[in-house]
């Protein structure tokens, strides 16, 4: 509870919370040394550290639950975590709300993907109809009662329906209970601006990744736009990536460079082309 509270105080206030994604405990504990008022629980970085795979729905909510319960326990400032679709129907995603609040977590987001789910930075993502994820809304809101966990609403549908459509989701889905609203990879800066202009009252969730889709502004400008959040999911995963590789340099050749390789490493293309085995 303190946690959610000291979490629901830093985003009411007048500078963008800076949380950085730790992708396990040890990284968790290496961002709240540094300073930062918040970490953020990666899903892209659970399924690289956890099973050296992309982040293409694999984890089950038992493992990112599990999960969740180990960095909230390793560092005292507010965890704010990944709950990707939530697992399933509104039902499964009562068991997440409450999950989530019992490990320890202070806020988390639950997006409008198609089940396997995907990063939302990655090509063939599709999203379920607005009401259904509306429903899934309304339930993780009763199931946190009277808590004070944050349930931020991501919808991944700028990439399937165009940013328009984004939009009206993510006003359905505030309408719907949500605290925060996070739309996923818009891809200029006026689509950014956009975004900002469309939720000038309401707590808003930048994400910035290193190498996606959407343009990294400056700190200052997303300041000046009202972003009440900034999360960094995949900067100190790919940062460690290449220094393990730095390491390895005296055995060979290795490097890290980019989104796409790092994806490639973890075997995505291994992924993509199961996928489209047992497409029906």
């Amino acid at each position: 509870m303190p946690a959610m509270a000291t979490l629901r105080e830093l985003l009411a206030g007048p500078e963008p919370v800076l949380a950085p994604g730790a992708y396990d405990a040890l990284s968790a504990r290496l961002v709240e040394r540094a300073g930062f008022p918040a970490v953020y629980m990666t899903g892209f970085g659970a399924s690289a550290s956890l099973l050296g795979r992309p982040d293409v729905g694999l984890l089950s909510f038992d493992e990112m639950a599990g999960h969740a319960r180990r960095l909230a326990q390793a560092v005292s400032v507010p965890l704010i975590a990944d709950a990707d679709d939530g697992y399933g129907n509104p039902l499964n995603v009562m068991r997440t709300v409450r999950e989530y609040a019992a490990a320890g977590v202070a806020a988390l987001h639950i997006e409008d993907q198609v089940a396997p789910k995907r990063c939302g930075h990655m090509e063939g993502k599709d999203v379920i109809d607005a009401a259904e994820m509306v429903e899934k809304l309304r339930a993780a809101v009763e199931a946190r009662g009277d808590g004070e966990l944050l349930i931020i609403a991501r919808t991944d549908a700028r990439a399937v329906e165009g940013l328009d459509a984004a939009l009206e989701r993510a006003r359905r889905y505030r309408e719907a209970g949500a605290d925060a609203l996070f739309v996923e990879a818009p891809e200029t800066e006026q689509e950014i601006e956009a975004v900002a202009a469309a939720f000038p009252e309401v707590p808003l969730v930048f994400n910035w990744v290193d190498g996606g889709k959407t343009p990294q502004l400056p700190l200052e400008r997303l300041r000046e736009l009202g972003f009440a959040l900034v999360i960094y999911p995949v900067t100190t995963l790919f940062a460690a990536a290449r220094a393990v590789a730095d390491v390895l340099d005296q055995l060979g050749e290795h490097d890290v460079p980019s989104f796409d390789a790092f994806t490639d490493m973890i075997g995505l293309p291994e992924m993509r082309a199961l996928e489209a085995r047992f497409a029906t």
